[in-house]
């Protein structure tokens, strides 16, 4: 167990913020499979937070299952962003983590996002402003710097240290590099080695034994996962398992069609991060209204969006993704599911999705 600030956080194994997708019905399930520690929401505009715009505080809800929960928050003025984090100390989040890692154009031209890495003293200036707003901790997301010419990690988190944050995560690639090459682990290493607060490592950690070796070697108190658990949401459960000398379950089909199925119902029954305007209205069936319609339609959106990734690997993966991609319902989705992945129990032979 290790702690940021006074929130303890066992393992030391989070889910990191990826946009689009961690939803809190998918951090629910994560959670559900044991393994992770701590889950962050995915990024929030500061400004939508402080304006009361619905879609923005429907991305910063969790439910009291995802404890002990992060909402992350984005933006480049220092008021504005201890505002920001005083909502989310008010809607009961247990830490308010700051993102200077995001590399999208979008973010990046706004003086928020990764392009805070290019000026270490404002991004230091932003999180003393927090610091003093809230209670609770403030935590820091950084890659290794802009680019292959500006890599800072170490400096930068030694900064932001020296004005209040109580633990910093370090994805070890530059924001020019996007996801491409690999994450810099040695980088991560020194960052771990410059500051005293605790430093989560993250970055091409796809299977359960990259958890445990990359915490153990280089020197990190944590590690957070990204596209690892897109691909296997039991990831995190499997290194607990190895970090305690137990061999990890394998994932069946079966659990994997489970999962699917099972996020299919939270997103369906959703009240955290549901479309905007569902809010005040009671949960309609699939089909039943305007409401209705529209739920089914982010339901699917949803299960397209994590498709690539989950099936990534499997026989036939490349057959089920074109399947859900031209799911027009539910009732649609639900029977590839258990046509795919729950074959034997199938009332009829099942039809080959590479026909579909």
């Amino acid at each position: 167990m290790i702690h940021i600030g006074n929130v303890p956080i066992s393992p030391p194994v989070g889910l990191a913020p990826m946009a689009g997708m961690t939803d809190s019905a998918f951090r629910r399930q994560v959670k559900r499979h044991g393994g992770c520690g701590l889950v962050v929401s995915e990024m929030v505009s500061s400004e939508g937070l402080i304006r009361g715009i619905d879609r923005t505080l429907e991305y910063a809800e969790f439910t009291e299952e995802e404890r002990p929960v992060s909402v992350q928050i984005f933006g480049g003025d220092p008021q504005r962003m201890a505002e920001a984090a005083r909502v989310v100390e008010a809607i009961g989040a247990d830490i308010v983590d700051v993102n200077m890692g995001c590399p999208v154009p979008k973010i990046a031209r706004h003086d928020a996002g990764c392009s805070l890495m290019r000026e270490p003293a404002h991004a230091a200036a932003i999180i003393a402003a927090m610091s003093h707003a809230v209670r609770i901790p403030v935590t820091v997301k950084m890659r290794a710097g802009w680019d292959d010419r500006a890599v800072n990690a170490p400096l930068l988190a030694k900064m932001v240290e020296d004005a209040g944050a109580a633990a910093v995560a370090v994805h070890g690639r530059s924001a020019a590099a996007s996801y491409g090459g690999r994450s810099d682990w040695e980088l991560i290493a020194r960052v771990a080695q410059a500051v005293r607060i605790p430093v989560f490592g993250n970055g091409d950690l796809v299977e359960p034994e990259h958890l445990l070796e990359r915490w153990r070697s280089s020197g990190v108190a944590g590690v957070l996962v990204g596209r690892g658990v897109l691909r296997n949401p039991w990831i995190c459960a499997q290194a607990a398992a190895l970090a305690e000398g137990r061999v990890p379950r394998p994932v069946t089909p079966e659990d994997r069609g489970t999962f699917l199925l099972d996020y299919i119902d939270l997103l369906l029954g959703e009240r955290v991060g549901e479309p905007a305007g569902f809010r005040h209205h009671a949960a309609s069936a699939p089909g039943r209204g305007a409401t209705g319609l529209r739920r089914e339609r982010w339901v699917i959106n949803k299960l397209r969006a994590l498709g690539p990734w989950f099936t990534k690997g499997l026989d036939e993966g490349s057959h089920v993704r074109v399947a859900i991609n031209h799911a027009a319902s539910i009732a649609e989705l639900r029977d590839l599911i258990q046509r795919f992945f729950f074959p034997a129990l199938s009332p009829s032979q099942p039809q080959c999705l590479s026909e579909m």
